[in-house]
C-alpha cells in the first residue's frame, strides 16, 4: 500500500485520538483506490511519560480524493452524550459530497449525517450541539443538521464569523461581522452610525430563532475588521445579555471585553492568531491560549495577563485532562514528519505537571566545559544567598532576644514597684541613663499606688480553675469596695524556678451571679421631684430601697475574672502564677468623679501538673450534678459565651422553668437554683440556662454556651 497519509489529533475525556487517511491500491483490481480511515486510542502514561496505544479502529472508503475537513467533539440530538465526530470530503465529478462520521467507544463509525455542494468548505468550520455544522460561503452563514436534513441559509449576510456557540434560552449563537453596503440593509436615519463610521457591524444572530440578538453586546463595532478569533467565557441571558469574552486582533493584541467594553489589553509577540482556547489547569488558574498561522504558540494568564510559555514550529495543540489529575493541562505537538509516532511533544499545567519528551534545543546545547561553569556559578550564588539568609536569622534572634529581655525586666520592675521595692539597675546600664527632669529626682507619681494597710484589705480571695485547656483566675473584692472600683482587669504573670518571668497574654471579664431567681429590684427614685410635703415618706422609701438593695449584694458573688490558654506552661513541671489586680478607685468624698489607678498586687498560686492531671482543679460541665461552688460556677460563666433574650408575649408566660427541666434535661445548681445545667445529650450538654421572669408577660432568658 502506497502511502500517501493525511493526519488529525483530537482529545476526547484525557484520551488523545489520531485519526489518518491512507490510499492505496484494491487487492481485487489496480484501478480501484480505496481510501482507509485509520484511528488511534491513546492513553499518557504518568509512569513512563508517554503516551500508550490503547485500541485501533478503521473504515474504508471507495475513492481517492477523500480528505478530512474537520473533527471536534458534540453531543448527539438523540442522547445528549459528548462523542467525537469527522468531517470527510470526497469529490465527485460535479459535486463534492461530505460525510460527517460519529466515532463510538468500541471503535466503531456511525454515518450520521452526509450532503452535496457545489463548493468547498474551508475552515472556520463550527460543528455544534446536535451535531449542526455551521460555515460561511461569500457572505452567507450556512449550516446544516440532522434534524434539518438539508443546508439551510440564514437570511442576514455576514463579512465572518468570530464564534459560535451555545446559548441559555437561545440555542444556537454566532457572532460575527457584517460589513457596510450589503443589499437589504437597513439605512439608519443616523449618518454618524457605528456602521457608517467603522464600517464594519458587530452582532450576534441565534440560529435557532432565526433573528438577530439586538439586547446582545459582544463587541464594539470599532473592532470588526480587525478581531481574527474569539471565545466566549461567560454569557448570562437575563433582562438583558452579560457577557465576558477574550479577543485577538490581527495584530497580535489580546483583548479583554465585558459587555462590550475592552477591560484589559496584552501585545503578544506574533500576528495573525489562528485559534484562542483556554485551559483550567490546577489550582483554578486559567491559561489562554493562542495559535498563530506561522506555527508559534503563546500561553497567557488569565488572571494577570502575564506570558507563561511560547512555542515554535507547533503542530497541534490541545486542552484535556491527559494525565488524569482532575484538571486540564496543556498538549503541544511540535512539527515532524510523522505526528503518528507522538514522540515530540510536551504536556504541562505549569506547575506539578511538567515533561518535555523528545525536543532538541538547538541553541541551548552547550560543552561540558560551559555547563560545569554554570553550575560552579549557581553554586556560588546559591551559597551567597544561603549566608544572607543565615545573617537575616540571626539578626531576628538577637532582636528577639533583645525584646525578651526587655519585657522580663519590665515584669521585674511592676512587680518591684507594687511591692514597694526599691528597684536596682546595674550599674553598666545606669551609666548609659539620662536623667529626663534635669537631674533632679523627686518621688516617682505614676498614678499607681502602692499597697497601704487599707488597700490591702481590698482583696477577699483568689482563686483558680482549670478547664480543659484554659486556667481561670479569679479575684473576688471587699464587698465595702465594690462600687468603688471600676474599669477592673487582672493581669498573670508566669514564672518557673529556672526561667524568668514572662507575662500571659488573658481575656478579663467582670462575672456577677446571683442566688435569687428574681429581677433585681427597681431604683426607687423618681424620674421627678416629689413635694416637699413628702420629703419624709421618700426618705422611708430610700431607707427601703437601700435594705433591699444590700440584701441583694448579700444574695450575689462577684469576681474579676482571667482566662488564659494552659498549654504553653504544660512543659513545666511547676509554675507561678502572679496576680495583679488593675482598676480605678474612686473616693467617698464629695469629689467622687477623680479616680486614681490603682495596680495592686493580689497573691500568687503555685500551680503544678500533678494538680492538673488528676483532677482536682477541673470542672466537668457535663457532670455537674453536685451543688458545685460558687467559684465553679463564676468560673464557667468566665469561658461561656453570654447571650440574653428578652422574651415579650401578650399572654401569660408559660414557665419556661419547667420546659428547661423536663424536656432540655436541665438540672438547677443546689447554691444558685436559678443557674440550670443541661444534661441532654448533643451540642446543648453543659450549657448553662437562667431564666429571669420581670412580669407575667416579659422574661429574660440568659444562656452561657461554649
Amino acid at each position: 500500500m502506497s502511502m500517501d497519509q493525511q493526519e488529525k489529533l483530537l482529545s476526547y475525556n484525557g484520551v488523545l485520538l489520531l485519526f489518518q487517511l491512507s490510499r492505496g491500491n484494491s487487492s481485487q483490481s489496480d484501478d480501484i483506490t480505496i481510501t482507509t480511515l485509520h484511528v488511534k486510542r491513546m492513553t499518557f502514561d504518568n509512569g513512563t511519560k508517554l503516551f500508550n496505544e490503547v485500541s485501533t479502529g478503521s473504515l474504508c472508503i471507495y475513492g481517492d480524493d477523500i480528505e478530512i475537513i474537520h473533527c471536534s467533539n458534540a453531543s448527539d440530538f438523540r442522547t445528549g452524550i459528548l462523542h467525537p465526530y469527522i468531517l470527510l470530503k470526497k469529490k465527485k465529478k460535479k459535486k463534492i459530497k461530505y460525510v460527517l462520521l460519529l466515532f463510538h467507544i468500541h471503535n466503531k463509525f456511525e454515518l450520521v449525517l452526509q450532503f452535496k455542494l457545489d463548493y468547498a468548505i474551508k475552515e472556520p468550520v463550527k460543528l455544534l450541539a446536535g451535531p449542526t455544522i455551521i460555515w460561511y460561503y461569500e457572505g452567507h452563514l450556512l449550516h446544516i443538521s440532522p434534524q434539518t436534513g438539508t443546508v439551510l441559509c440564514a437570511p442576514i449576510q455576514f463579512s465572518s464569523i468570530q464564534w459560535a456557540g451555545q446559548v441559555e434560552g437561545e440555542g444556537i449563537v454566532v457572532l460575527g461581522t457584517k460589513a457596510a453596503g450589503f443589499p437589504g440593509d437597513n439605512k439608519q436615519n443616523n449618518a454618524r452610525s457605528d456602521l457608517a463610521i467603522w464600517g464594519y457591524e458587530c452582532f450576534a444572530y441565534g440560529v435557532d430563532k432565526q433573528k438577530v440578538l439586538s439586547n446582545a453586546s459582544f463587541l464594539p463595532h470599532a473592532y470588526g475588521s480587525v478581531v481574527r478569533c474569539v471565545y466566549v467565557c461567560k454569557i448570562e441571558v437575563k433582562s438583558k445579555f452579560k457577557t465576558s469574552l477574550i479577543a485577538v486582533t490581527c495584530k497580535g493584541q489580546l483583548i479583554f471585553f465585558q459587555d462590550g467594553w475592552p477591560k484589559h489589553l496584552l501585545q503578544l509577540p506574533y500576528e495573525n492568531p489562528f485559534s484562542v482556547q483556554i485551559a483550567a489547569v490546577d489550582g483554578d488558574r486559567q491559561l489562554v491560549i493562542v495559535t498563530f498561522a506561522s506555527g508559534d504558540v503563546c500561553a497567557i494568564w488569565k488572571h494577570n495577563l502575564q506570558v507563561a510559555s511560547c512555542w515554535k514550529n507547533v503542530n497541534s495543540v490541545l486542552v484535556d485532562d491527559f494525565a488524569g489529575i482532575g484538571t486540564e493541562q496543556v498538549l503541544v505537538f511540535l512539527k515532524s514528519d510523522c505526528i503518528s509516532e507522538t514522540k515530540a511533544f510536551q504536556i504541562t499545567d505549569f506547575g506539578n505537571i511538567n515533561y518535555e519528551s523528545n525536543i532538541n534545543y538547538e541553541n541551548e546545547l552547550y560543552s561540558a566545559e560551559e555547563i560545569q561553569e554554570n553550575h560552579l556559578l549557581t553554586i556560588k550564588a546559591l551559597e551567597a544567598r544561603l549566608q544572607a539568609g543565615f545573617a537575616s536569622v540571626r539578626a531576628i534572634q538577637q532582636h528577639l532576644r533583645l525584646k525578651e529581655k526587655v519585657l522580663m525586666q519590665s515584669c521585674h520592675a511592676l512587680l518591684n514597684l507594687v511591692q514597694g521595692c526599691k528597684q536596682r539597675i546595674p550599674r553598666i546600664n545606669k551609666e548609659n541613663l539620662v536623667s529626663l527632669w534635669d537631674e533632679t529626682e523627686e518621688g516617682f507619681h505614676n498614678g499607681v499606688l502602692t499597697p497601704t494597710e487599707d488597700e490591702e484589705q481590698i482583696v477577699k480571695k483568689v482563686w483558680y480553675r482549670v478547664v480543659d485547656d484554659q486556667l481561670i483566675v479569679g479575684v473576688e473584692v471587699m464587698e465595702t469596695f465594690d462600687l468603688q472600683l471600676t474599669d477592673a482587669s487582672l493581669s498573670l504573670i508566669i514564672s518557673q524556678k529556672h526561667h524568668l518571668l514572662s507575662p500571659s497574654k488573658c481575656h478579663c471579664r467582670v462575672v456577677t451571679v446571683t442566688k435569687a431567681s428574681e429581677a433585681e429590684p427597681l431604683s426607687c427614685w423618681h424620674l421627678e421631684p416629689l413635694p416637699k410635703k413628702i420629703k419624709l415618706s421618700c426618705r422611708n422609701e430610700e431607707s427601703k430601697c437601700n435594705r433591699k438593695g444590700s440584701e441583694v449584694k448579700r444574695n450575689k458573688a462577684k469576681a474579676i475574672t482571667a482566662v488564659t490558654h494552659l498549654s504553653p506552661f504544660l512543659a513545666w513541671h511547676e509554675i507561678t502564677c502572679v496576680v495583679l489586680l488593675h482598676a480605678k478607685k474612686s473616693s467617698n468624698s464629695e469629689n467622687w468623679q477623680k479616680s486614681k489607678r490603682l495596680t495592686l498586687l493580689c497573691g500568687n498560686f503555685l500551680l503544678s501538673l500533678v494538680e492538673i492531671s488528676t483532677g482536682k482543679l477541673s470542672i466537668n460541665l457535663k457532670e455537674y450534678k453536685y451543688p458545685g461552688s460558687t467559684e465553679d460556677l463564676l468560673a464557667v460563666c468566665a469561658i461561656s459565651h453570654k447571650s440574653s433574650f428578652q422574651i415579650i408575649s401578650d399572654c401569660t408566660l408559660l414557665p419556661i422553668n419547667k420546659r428547661l427541666l423536663e424536656q432540655m434535661e436541665c438540672v438547677p445548681i443546689e447554691k444558685y437554683p436559678g443557674y440550670m445545667v443541661c444534661w441532654k445529650s448533643g451540642n446543648l450538654n453543659g450549657t448553662l440556662f437562667k431564666w429571669n421572669l420581670k412580669t407575667p408577660f416579659e422574661g429574660f432568658l440568659t444562656v452561657f454556651c461554649r
